[in-house]
């Protein structure tokens, strides 16, 4: 006899929400951990010597490295990457004034655009100077001058790319993303950098959104800021570019089609008129702070997932001259954003 069982309509919603939940806890309590080891290390020392962004990347890539994780805990872990880290870019927004920003004027913009360009045209030429393929070569040119990870997924259907060539692509990305978040501050001491200074330089040098805010941290408010700002610009760079991959290197039809997404996402349009909100007064004072600490308890969770995400053995399997490539192109790059920094004289 067969015993019919009824439809249970409120586990057709819940079964997205419980299989985020695994990721979202891991992320959670590797976020805690770094908040955790903030506070001691300010108790013991007095001072943050590395910040809770940089501790919540420590950790989970640490854990990520040494250990096999399930496939259960991934959503949640890219649930938390992606979205929480967009929101958190929103609600940033709110905590910076164009006023206060006014300063660096269109000048910025256009270097900002300039140094994108002569990036990608400088990675691509070590790129094949070191037998990188075409495709191969494009893909890290796109991900060292514009964002990362994003920009290769983006740009390798737009270009054909192969599987092979995209895995090669992002995984060093991910390493050397880490490690540019790390070293980044030594040149805010050994150059004496002012702030703004410093946050251009993060904004135009480091791969993700995140890593950015990580990076500039260090500078003070003015440096995460203004790299915040920086980075942003940089990203929406990645629109105009994949239009310009489209007509130039796509071979027949088979490429995809350049999305709206891709030209402007929503996190950037969000983080647009947050910041249009405060300048014009519409946000009162004693919100903004919240909004601060708000955001940056979702960016730490956000960086605790994309250290989750790092598997630090995945630089050797991307190939000695695609990691060759990566570190030439992100010294060239450092080299054009200083020279950008003191051509404009921005202090």
């Amino acid at each position: 006899m067969r015993i019919a069982v009824a439809h249970n309509p409120d586990r057709s919603w819940t079964a997205p929400i419980m299989s985020l939940a695994p990721g979202i806890i891991l992320s959670c309590l590797v976020a805690l951990a770094a908040f955790g080891l903030e506070a001691v290390e300010v108790r013991l020392s007095g001072h943050r010597f590395i910040e809770n962004l940089v501790l919540a990347i420590l950790i989970g890539t640490l854990i990520r490295s040494l250990v096999s994780l399930s496939e259960v805990f991934k959503p949640g872990i890219r649930f938390c990457e992606k979205f929480i880290l967009e929101v958190a870019i929103v609600l940033l927004g709110a905590s910076i004034s164009v006023q206060a920003l006014k300063a660096a004027g269109p000048a910025l913009v256009l270097g900002i655009i300039g140094t994108v360009v002569v990036a990608i045209a400088v990675s691509y030429g070590i790129g094949r100077a070191l037998g990188l393929n075409k495709k191969l070569a494009t893909l890290v040119a796109c991900g060292n001058s514009i964002c990362g990870n994003s920009a290769i997924a983006a740009a390798a259907p737009v270009i054909d790319a192969e599987p092979r060539d995209i895995a090669s692509a992002i995984a060093f990305t991910a390493v050397l993303g880490v490690i540019m978040v790390l070293a980044l501050p030594l040149a805010l001491v050994s150059l004496g950098m002012s702030g703004a200074q410093y946050g251009v330089l993060s904004g135009l040098t480091v791969y993700a959104v995140p890593q950015v805010l990580a990076a500039a941290q260090p500078g003070g408010v003015i440096a995460v800021q203004t790299g915040t700002l920086v980075k942003l610009i940089r990203v929406m760079m990645l629109g105009p570019v994949l239009f310009a991959l489209g007509m130039t290197m796509r071979s027949g039809s088979g490429g995809a089609k350049v999305k709206l997404r891709h030209i402007a996402p929503w996190f950037i349009i969000g983080f647009a008129l947050m910041m249009a909100l405060r300048s014009a007064g519409a946000f009162p004072e004693e919100f903004i702070e919240p909004l601060a600490h708000t955001s940056n308890a979702l960016t730490v969770l956000a960086m605790a997932a994309l250290g989750l995400s790092v598997d630090i053995r995945s630089l050797g399997r991307a190939g000695g001259r695609v990691v060759a490539t990566a570190v030439l192109s992100i010294a060239a790059l450092t080299a054009i954003a200083l020279a950008l920094i003191f051509a404009l004289q921005i202090s």
